[in-house]
């Protein structure tokens, strides 16, 4: 059998025979005759250097449904095993449970087919708007492929798969928007078409969710399970936790999972202050303060002011000689009751927020008040945060990053 290097040449000269036009079925027949097996991690590395070598991420991913195709049956040999509790059997078991979500959308839209009017429909539309609520519950799924495994599959090498991976994230997202758009807006159009619309959507998104799961089954989670550490795995369960998971996963695929505790020790900086989600020197931490478009002011849990943030354009002045002073000398006797009462009840737990908003010189600015407190909800003090959001109120519709 030839090394793996060879293999990985091997497939990346096949999937270039399909990106010039050859039959997912004449390569196919080469890849039984050059191959007794392949790994999944094979393939996932030849997509890597295929993009290194200059091939679009659009182009191998559009391939990639052809490929998949093509190596199918040696895929299906590789089984995926991995016990309750472990990061990849839970997005597995969400994914048997997304298909079922699938299916009934399509049974749904055979069953409202047989009908003549949204009258004759009540209880179908009701499980529309059933498997809406579920199908926008499933978006923990994906936020945590992509916010906790995909970053982890990075640091070992492979970033083109979980890269494409993605792209079909925003495309189930895009799918299930028009779905939702259209199950909210059915009385407005006919009958007919509604349920013509429906049938399309239906049919797209299951095919969709079958071909990503099959990829992800089949490609990303084994090259994952290949090259992730057990240790690792730990910590994604935690981080998987921390996000949380959509009301349908199942309690069994949830089972304990033995904890980690996590550190920022394996990203190290010189000189830099370790947290629990990262770390920063000193400069970098002054520098963002500085940076963002809100004055923030801390007292400490004697009512001591400790620091201020020197921001660009401060709202109110703020001066190096305020440092040491007790909070209640900064504020006119006046409202020197509002602040004694507002600091007594972040203390006693009462409130978390405190929030005031005022007009100076033609601008609106929002002042917010908030308890700080540890880990076991010891109250360490307070933090004021002023902003002008004279120009956030005239915000309407949207703007998206991209």
């Amino acid at each position: 059998m030839a090394e793996l290097s060879d293999k990985k040449r091997i497939l990346k000269e096949l999937i270039k025979k399909l990106h010039q036009g050859a039959s997912p079925q004449e390569v196919k027949k080469e890849f039984q005759e050059a191959f007794e097996d392949v790994t999944p991690t094979a393939i996932a590395q030849a997509e890597e250097e295929l993009i290194k070598e200059g091939m679009p991420r659009e182009e191998v991913h559009r391939l990639c449904e052809v490929h998949i195709a093509a190596f199918r049956e040696s895929l299906e040999r590789q089984e995926t095993l991995a016990p309750e509790g472990h990061p990849i059997h839970i997005l597995m078991e969400e994914h048997k449970i997304l298909l079922g979500f699938a299916a009934r959308l399509k049974d749904l839209s055979g069953k409202m087919k047989t009908k003549s009017d949204f009258g004759s429909v009540a209880n179908e539309v009701e499980q529309l708007r059933e498997l809406e609520r579920q199908l926008k519950d499933s978006e923990s799924h994906y936020l945590r492929e992509e916010n906790v495994l995909f970053p982890y599959l990075e640091k070992h090498g492979i970033t083109q798969p979980p890269a494409m991976m993605w792209m079909d994230h925003d495309k189930i997202r895009e799918m299930k928007k028009n779905l939702y758009t259209l199950v909210n807006s059915h009385k407005g159009i006919a009958f007919g078409d509604f349920v013509r619309k429906l049938e399309e959507s239906a049919i797209s998104l299951a095919e969709m969710l079958s071909g990503h799961f099959y990829k992800e089954n089949n490609i990303l989670f084994p090259t994952g399970l290949k090259v992730i550490a057990d240790n690792e795995w730990k910590e994604i369960r935690s981080q998987f936790d921390d996000l949380g998971y959509p009301s349908f996963t199942p309690e069994s695929a949830r089972a304990a999972f033995a904890e980690v505790e996590t550190s920022a020790s394996e990203v190290e900086v010189a000189g830099a202050l370790p947290f629990e989600t990262g770390s920063m020197s000193k400069d970098e931490i002054e520098a963002i303060f500085s940076s963002l478009p809100v004055d923030i002011t801390f007292v400490d849990k004697d009512d001591t002011v400790r620091f201020f943030s020197q921001t660009k354009e401060r709202i109110f002045p703020r001066t190096k000689a305020v440092i040491g002073r007790k909070v209640q000398q900064c504020h006119p006797q006046k409202s020197l009751h509002l602040v004694e009462q507002i600091l007594e009840d972040f203390r006693s737990g009462r409130k978390e927020l405190a929030e005031f908003w005022i007009n100076s010189k033609g601008t609106l600015i929002h002042i917010r008040y908030f308890p700080v407190r540890d880990k076991d909800g010891n109250y360490l003090g307070c933090v004021e945060v002023t902003q002008d959001i004279t120009d956030i109120q005239k915000i309407k519709g949207e703007k998206r990053l991209l």
